[in-house]
């Protein structure tokens, strides 16, 4: 019997594809659909052989958590400065706050978690140069 709302996803049947950010790929964990759209969790990796560009940006969230795995990432906030993520790392991003990554480590794995499931991203100027 199928329950509404359970899902449950397992590394051996992992797809990752591009997404928001090409330099990134993303493995949806399935609890938009299993939410109903209300949240989003995907592993985000390094993508190997894109450029990167770390454009001011924010998301237009309720929530966003981010929990590096594996790897590093660094990031540039509004008002917090740069901030450098390891494997273990966690940080909750505002709603609305600017900022931009400077740069990862090639084998950077990380678990994001954001509400709503359909958040919108916006280009912004400013945080330093990009």
């Amino acid at each position: 019997m199928k329950t509404v709302g359970f899902v449950a996803t397992h590394a051996r049947d992992a797809k990752f594809e591009r997404g928001l950010r090409s330099f990134f790929e993303y493995r949806d964990l399935g609890i938009r659909q299993a939410t109903e759209g209300r949240v989003v969790a995907h592993v985000i990796r390094a993508a190997d052989g894109e450029a990167f560009s770390g454009q001011p940006h924010l998301h237009e969230t309720r929530f966003q958590l981010v929990y590096v795995l594996k790897g590093w990432i660094e990031f540039e906030y509004e008002g917090q400065g740069v901030v450098r993520l390891e494997a273990g790392s966690c940080v909750h991003q505002p709603p609305g706050i600017r900022h931009r990554e400077i740069g990862h480590s090639p084998d950077v794995e990380m678990l994001e978690v954001v509400m709503p499931g359909d958040f919108k991203t916006v280009e912004v100027p400013g945080l330093g140069a990009a």
